[in-house]
């Protein structure tokens, strides 16, 4: 029996077009208007600076050969399809872990894209103090580390906690 799409948690499918959207058009910007490194100061401790990563979070395993490219294509994927299955299995009224799951599925599909396009994924978002830099990361890493903070503050609530009660 199919269960309408509407009462799943496949309806918060749509917060993973607007990460999408938002990851792959800032993305899009800064290869038109950086050159590779190039840094523009925004405020005190925060700017745009172009940067490749041959890796996943923090450059681990970047120093690779190139197979890491595809091990992590793999793994988007497969977490994708995963989060999505749990999705439709989920009721809609289940909001936190269905927006934690879009948010995660939303930012691997973006690094994802950039993988399997580029070769490597567009960070840009460089916040610092003195001399010292946080690794650059981009949109999708945001939303995914969001959605993953989700899960976890999800995972500590009672089962009433996590459903809208209607009526």
């Amino acid at each position: 029996m199919n269960k309408p799409i509407c009462s799943t948690g496949l309806r918060w499918l749509w917060l993973v077009v607007v990460v999408l959207i938002l990851d792959l058009g800032s993305k899009q910007l800064v290869l038109q208007h950086f050159h590779l490194y190039e840094s523009v100061p925004l405020i005190p401790y925060f700017n745009l600076t172009y940067a490749q990563n041959f890796g996943a979070a923090f450059s681990f395993l970047a120093e690779k050969d190139g197979w890491q490219r595809w091990f992590f294509a793999f793994i988007a994927v497969a977490i994708s399809v995963v989060l999505t299955v749990m999705m439709y299995r989920a009721s809609a009224q289940k909001k936190l872990s269905n927006i934690a799951y879009a948010l995660i599925i939303g930012g691997a599909l973006g690094n994802l894209f950039d993988r399997l396009v580029h070769g490597f994924v567009i960070d840009f978002i460089d916040f610092y103090v003195g001399d010292w830099h946080f690794p650059t990361f981009n949109i999708a890493d945001m939303a995914i580390c969001i959605g993953a903070g989700l899960v976890i503050i999800d995972s500590f609530l009672s089962p009433d906690e996590k459903t809208i009660k209607v009526g």
